[in-house]
């Protein structure tokens, strides 16, 4: 059965079809991998090959793997995802990395994650840093309610809060220690051009950044050179060939102390800058 769908899979130009239906079996099976390495020649059971069927249909149509499953794991996490945020991806790992080494110290910390969808990424700084608090602003109700969620599921409830509406009316840009943010960064008339997976199924409002693709990192910029600490960490996960104009805007609102990180394909995929603004 799982040869049968991986053949399926990769008709549907799906670029790793067995590893997806495995993935899928496993789920529908209900056991872990060497269970079902075990059970290799036996019978398949109804209920499985219809729960297999059913998600084997559903991936040929491009629907996101993780989706399907209804999770997916980050920086040693295992994060619920379905379509009201955009899935956590192993690129945006390198953006925790680098928050990690910016911070001033391991002590309490307030963090802010702008933009938090999921919440991955503030689950991750959290899960790293036990004496910290950090707040995820989100402007979509429904990701919003998935990032608490997440963060219900982490166990990070009591140190994790979810502010609903824009970054631009959030209060805590003159009080956070560390601000990170994957915003929306893709140009407008690129987002067509995507996999279905992510054009399909991504929330358009988690990818779109405008005609340039800046939009949301251009205001994130200019809020944080006006209103951030001096000395605070912007960390910014941006477009693999956006690394010159995003350094450029920090550059132009007076941050300091400007780096960028490689994703795990080798792309720019996180820049940072330190705040220029208030003493205190």
């Amino acid at each position: 059965m799982i040869r049968t769908a991986a053949e399926r899979l990769r008709a549907a130009g799906i670029d790793n079809p067995r590893h997806d239906a495995q993935l899928l079996m496993i789920e529908a099976f209900g056991d872990t991998r060497a269970a079902l390495i075990t059970a290799a020649q036996a019978v398949v059971p109804a209920q499985v090959q219809a729960r297999f069927e059913a998600a084997i249909t559903r991936r040929e149509a491009r629907e996101p793997l993780q989706h399907i499953l209804g999770w997916t794991g980050f920086y040693g996490l295992e994060l619920k995802t379905d379509a009201r945020a955009l899935i956590p991806r192993p690129d945006s790992e390198c953006a925790v990395e680098v928050a990690l080494a910016l911070v001033p110290e391991k002590g309490k910390l307030e963090i802010a994650d702008l933009g938090t969808g999921s919440g991955c990424l503030l689950a991750a700084l959290l899960a790293n840093l036990p004496d910290a608090e950090g707040t995820g602003v989100e402007a979509d109700p429904a990701a919003a309610s998935l990032a608490r969620e997440n963060f219900a599921l982490c166990g990070l409830e009591a140190r994790a809060s979810v502010l609903g509406g824009k970054w631009s009316d959030w209060t805590g840009w003159r009080t956070a220690d560390l601000i990170i943010s994957n915003p929306p960064y893709i140009p407008t008339h690129v987002i067509e051009s995507l996999e279905p997976e992510v054009k399909d199924f991504d929330p358009p409002a988690a990818l779109d950044g405008g005609a340039d693709g800046l939009a949301a990192c251009r205001e994130i910029i200019r809020l944080g050179g006006t209103y951030m600490k001096r000395g605070v960490p912007l960390v910014l996960e941006i477009g693999h060939d956006q690394r010159a104009a995003v350094h450029a805007l920090l550059a132009e609102a007076r941050f300091t102390e400007m780096g960028h990180r490689l994703d795990l394909g080798g792309n720019d995929r996180c820049v940072w800058g330190l705040a220029p603004g208030r003493a205190n």
